[in-house]
């Protein structure tokens, strides 16, 4: 076990794992709150015994002595198979719980709160959220049958599309043949000859939607002002997706500007906007969005800035800041559709077609800062952030004949931009860092590699950026010893003021170096130790 515990030593604390030190005890009631969020949030361990600070530190634990009996508590009080085991590690001993998942649309709670972690801290669930988790217990709307349609709502030039684009991407000759009705059985938009909500929204006539399913609209409106209360355009799309698809994108790309910039010796131009993120950001929202609400999705287009909005807010598990890697579609049947016919992969959302486009264009990356529980919003950006950045990657690319991944990109982007990166990508930091597109500076902070600063002839700012090497790091110290010792010497933490990009470590580590060499020395051990410069001078010994 003592392997499993150093792997989750070094894990960052997040959705699956919380760290507590617990030196001495730990009360059963708030460990039951600690378990009771886990649980809501997925399941995952909490481990006592550790520092909750990286780098971590087992600290050893006295708390529940008795283990079986304090699981058996937890057990009780969740009605959850909590799993409780102790491990003994040389500086103490650890205890782990492992929590599994609450139910499907159902939340956990104690003490009359559906816990969740805030931080380092626990709070009630909101009412937003509770919403979310219960609505996972719901049927999916577009697998339902609606009762008052037959097959003659379903629009035939929509059918030969779907019939057409699902023979191509499956290599099926017999799909082009096959009679409507086996043709939408097979594909399940058709039970028992009935039509089902999916088959309507894909392939459904207008008099039908308007008819049966009137907040099946998709709106699109232009202004030429972020400001402007009133458009100057405005469009309504009503029928089966399958037939109104091209003629959004051919109303949107009216108004979707050319933008030049410089490269080398000549010009480029791209779009403010790329069809392929523009076509991923509305197909999103069509597949995803809550049909059992009233409401339109919304393409509100400006000039450097596109919004689109669908009712219902997130599906359910999903969240702006993991919607790149999670996937949990609300209309499975007609995303299951959509992925016969090649409009989407079943396995994904979209999103990171949306991420990579834009970055590799030098915008600023698609974002839902702007969705509540009510709404999902996701804002593209139209301007070209950093031309130059482009350039590099273009280049990279051409050197490499190796695409960037997603991941990659978001990586990069956050350098860029000076972010902090997810930790869902960190492990695209290595290989990056191996084809000289970032550099390490630190152990916690990276740059652009030197090769991009070169590039885009900002040398200066890489050297700013990047810092001191490090024997420009000790000269640094030295001096301020040697101007500011005297004959009282210069505690630790007024060196750290000299040097504050690093930790405390490694301003030791610096000054240890220094001590062997002989160009500083030390007096007093601990708290109490003074630096100065040069080395001790050797004691005299007084016969």
């Amino acid at each position: 076990m003592l392997s499993y515990l150093e792997h989750w030593l070094k894990e960052p604390e997040g959705e699956r794992l919380e760290f507590k030190e617990a030196r001495n005890s730990f009360e059963v009631d708030k460990l039951t709150k600690y378990c009771c969020a886990l649980a809501n949030e997925g399941g995952g361990r909490i481990i006592l015994g550790v520092t909750n600070k990286r780098p971590r530190t087992v600290t050893g634990t006295l708390a529940f002595n008795e283990i079986e009996r304090t699981r058996t508590a937890l057990i009780q009080r969740l009605h959850l198979k909590i799993e409780a085991f102790e491990i003994s590690h040389p500086n103490g001993r650890v205890l782990v719980f492992e929590i599994p998942s609450r139910p499907v649309g159902m939340g956990v709670q104690y003490l009359g709160a559906y816990w969740q972690r805030n931080g380092e801290a626990l709070a009630p669930m909101s009412p937003d959220v509770l919403k979310r988790i219960f609505a996972e217990g719901q049927p999916d709307f577009s697998a339902e049958t609606c009762s008052a349609a037959g097959i003659d709502d379903l629009d035939y030039t929509a059918i030969e599309i779907f019939r057409e684009r699902w023979s191509q991407k499956s290599k099926r000759d017999e799909l082009k043949v096959m009679p409507v009705e086996q043709l939408l059985e097979d594909a399940e938009l058709l039970l028992d000859g009935n039509v089902t909500f999916a088959a309507l929204l894909l392939l459904g006539s207008q008099k039908a939607l308007t008819r049966l399913l009137g907040q099946a609209e998709i709106i699109f409106e232009y202004r030429s002002d972020e400001a402007s209360v009133s458009y100057q355009d405005r469009r309504e799309f009503r029928a089966g997706f399958l037939t109104i698809k091209d003629s959004i994108w051919e109303v949107f790309n009216l108004r979707n500007q050319i933008l030049s910039f410089r490269d080398g010796l000549f010009r480029r131009e791209i779009r403010a906007f790329n069809e392929d993120a523009v076509r991923e950001g509305i197909l999103n929202a069509f597949c995803h969005r809550d049909y059992r609400l009233e409401g339109s999705i919304f393409i509100r287009q400006f000039p450097t800035q596109t919004e689109i909005t669908s009712p219902g807010g997130f599906p359910p598990e999903i969240t702006p800041e993991n919607i790149l890697f999670r996937q949990s579609p609300r209309n499975r049947r007609l995303a299951e559709a959509c992925s016969k016919c090649g409009l989407v992969e079943r396995s994904g959302q979209g999103v990171d077609r949306m991420v990579a486009v834009s970055v590799q264009e030098g915008k600023l990356p698609p974002d839902y800062c702007r969705s509540d529980a009510f709404h999902v919003a996701l804002t593209l950006h139209g301007q070209v952030h950093d031309s130059a950045f482009l350039q590099f990657l273009e280049k990279v690319l051409t050197e490499t004949q190796k695409p960037f991944r997603t991941d990659d990109l978001v990586v990069i982007d956050a350098i860029h931009r000076g972010i902090p990166i997810p930790q869902t990508v960190t492990g695209r930091i290595a290989s990056l860092i191996d084809v000289g597109v970032i550099e390490r500076v630190s152990r916690k902070k990276l740059v652009l590699s030197r090769k991009f600063y070169s590039f885009v002839g900002r040398r200066g700012e890489y050297t700013r950026k990047k810092g001191l090497e490090r024997p420009a790091k000790r000269a640094l110290l030295q001096q301020h010893l040697e101007n500011n010792a005297g004959s009282e010497g210069c505690p630790l933490k007024e060196l750290m003021e000299v040097l504050p990009e690093l930790s405390r470590s490694q301003v030791q580590v610096m000054l240890r170096e220094m001590k062997e060499k002989q160009i500083v020395h030390a007096q007093g051990i601990k708290r109490a130790a003074r630096w100065f410069p040069g080395p001790r001078s050797p004691r005299i010994v007084k016969k």
